[in-house]
């Protein structure tokens, strides 16, 4: 499955997470912030009002990230299992590989955008250097992965599609 352009690629877990939280800030944190610049304009002189100022700062980053998950979601495309070849690396896979240069194993989720992104459990988007590497690649093939540390030497041991890297 190739990328177009600015096009990103979520897995619909993924998808439904941004829904939620874009829902949540509409239906809920803009309510809660109105209502503290209400609180605070009834205090009074707006020019020297620490309350108001908070406030309409919270407002402005609510309606940045309202807007900042809107783009991402016109962009996005969700990834479903009938759409990719499972013998490649693609979101929803899970890839085991042996770092060639250590002779170690280590096995990735390939998940959508960043927003996806759990390196601490070895979920990592296909948009980062090892995943970016990895992507559409099968088992056998060699890959090198451009780091800040150096250049990351695998061979790419096992590719399956699994719902795990959906959740």
């Amino acid at each position: 499955m190739s990328v177009q352009g600015d096009e990103i690629l979520l897995s619909p877990k993924g998808k439904q997470k941004l829904q939620e939280e874009l829902d949540h800030l509409k239906n809920v944190r803009r309510r809660d912030v109105a209502e503290k610049i209400r609180v605070a304009r009834s205090h009074g002189d707006l020019s020297e009002n620490s309350e108001y100022d908070e406030a309409k700062k919270e407002q402005a980053l609510v309606e940045s990230r309202i807007a900042q998950i809107e783009s991402y979601l016109r962009r996005a495309r969700v990834v479903r299992r009938e759409d990719v070849e499972v013998d490649r690396v693609n979101v929803g896979s899970r890839v085991t590989v042996t770092d060639l240069d250590e002779d170690e194993t280590i096995t990735y989720v390939i998940v959508g955008g960043a927003k996806e992104s759990d390196p601490a459990r070895n979920m990592i988007s296909y948009r980062s250097p090892v995943g970016g590497a990895l992507y559409g690649n099968t088992v056998g093939e060699t890959v090198k992965a451009r780091l800040p540390g150096g250049i990351l030497n695998m061979r790419i041991e096992e590719v399956e599609w699994t719902g795990e890297a959906i959740e």
